[in-house]
């Protein structure tokens, strides 16, 4: 076996995602109460968001606070919880996995608003523990998992075959389905907590092994190079 290149997502697999979510809220409330006099309005958010109203969140949270709706006014309070500068930190696995001497290279492939995603980043320190980020964004919203580039560019970058690249992620809707069709291994983590907790449409959307946590995934890493694991059939490796 050749040298092994690790590939993380970064939402809900490094961190937790709704820890982005909360951070953002208060962003929007300090913005409502500081140019409308609008208080309380992260605690809103908050209720919406655990309701699953994931995509209407600032319009139910208008709503309930009896603010008539307002395109203009959704618009800039979407562009405050994007452009803010989060408060975050990596999941404490996560954490003490990436801090170790490092043995593999890695990397990260993140869907989302580059900018965003940039920023997440930066907040989390990831820049001086991984070797390369590639914020699919920033080619365009097309450019989005599954869609191959990013996998392919890791290829090009990493110069080793496919059976020594992983993708550890989250999301078995789009997460998976591209790096397992191009020979990678793949690894899911069911963190809890976690946003997108669905089950993955079909076999060819599946990852290859699943953990709940970064202590388990060098036992996993090494079944799945093993064989322990074959591709697809969604093996829990504990």
């Amino acid at each position: 076996m050749g040298e092994q290149v690790l590939v993380f997502d970064l939402d809900d697999t490094l961190y937790l995602e709704r820890d982005f979510a909360a951070s953002g809220f208060k962003a929007v409330d300090a913005w409502l109460s500081a140019h409308a006099g609008v208080d309380g309005f992260a605690a809103q958010c908050e209720a919406a968001f655990s309701a699953g109203h994931r995509g209407q969140v600032f319009d139910k949270a208008l709503a309930a606070m009896g603010i008539a709706f307002d395109p203009a006014l959704v618009a800039k309070l979407v562009a405050v919880y994007r452009g803010h500068a989060p408060t975050i930190a990596l999941a404490a696995d996560a954490r003490l996995y990436l801090e170790r001497p490092r043995t593999s290279r890695r990397a990260i492939v993140t869907d989302g608003p580059a900018a965003t995603q940039r920023a997440k980043v930066q907040a989390l320190g990831l820049e001086t523990l991984v070797d390369l980020v590639i914020f699919t964004d920033s080619w365009g919203r097309e450019f989005w998992k599954p869609h191959a580039r990013a996998f392919e560019t890791i290829e090009t970058w990493a110069e080793v075959g496919a059976e020594n690249l992983v993708y550890i992620a989250d999301n078995p809707v789009k997460d998976f389905v591209t790096p397992r069709r191009r020979g990678w291994h793949t690894v899911m983590v069911a963190r809890e907590g976690r946003v997108h907790d669905m089950p993955a449409p079909d076999v060819a959307h599946q990852a290859a092994a699943r953990i709940t946590e970064f202590a388990e995934l060098d036992d996993a890493l090494r079944s799945l190079h093993a064989g322990g694991a074959p591709s697809g059939q969604g093996s829990s490796i504990a």
